[in-house]
């Protein structure tokens, strides 16, 4: 995919501000300039804005600052269409799944990037509270559904290491 788009064009954004914020499309496609804030993104997440909202403060890392700064806009959204207007959430879900499909990526979607950033913190070793405060999920269980392959590897690496350097795992005799 980052072949195919580089730095610089709407669909490197796209990817860029899905998988640096784990946000939902529906958040992704009203990002823009106006919610930049002391190095970050402020936000309110679209899903249950009205019953519970979630507001959330992203911070712009150096790779999502790249591509915003390198990608023209001009809008009060970082993404348009070649009309100049927002997004619909569907319509830039279609558009990504094109930009995907020309990068030789077949049934990838803006969803499964919400899931990568997820699964991308659990391996680094992130606890469940740190990744809710960056996709803004309420509960573990929404986080454990994202994240349970990533935290299996991640926990049997730790398991692992610590019997790699134990002087009682020489001595055991082989079955």
């Amino acid at each position: 995919y980052e072949a195919r788009h580089p730095i610089g064009t709407k669909a490197r954004l796209a990817l860029d501000l899905l998988l640096y914020t784990g946000q939902r499309r529906s958040d992704v496609v009203k990002l823009g300039p106006q919610h930049e804030r002391d190095g970050g993104l402020l936000l309110t997440q679209q899903k249950n804005q009205t019953r519970k909202p979630v507001t959330l403060w992203l911070p712009i890392l150096p790779q999502l600052r790249t591509s915003i700064d390198a990608t023209p806009s001009g809008h009060l959204t970082y993404l348009v269409t070649e009309f100049g207007k927002p997004y619909t959430v569907d319509g830039f879900g279609n558009w990504f799944r094109r930009m995907c499909r020309a990068a030789g990526l077949q049934g990838c979607s803006a969803h499964g990037l919400r899931k990568a950033a997820a699964a991308r913190l659990a391996e680094r070793g992130a606890s469940e509270d740190l990744i809710k405060a960056v996709t803004g999920h309420r509960t573990s269980k929404e986080v454990a559904r994202y994240t349970a392959g990533a935290r299996q590897k991640v926990l049997a690496v730790a398991a692992m290491r610590l019997i790699e350097n134990d002087p009682e795992t020489e001595r055991v005799a082989p079955y």
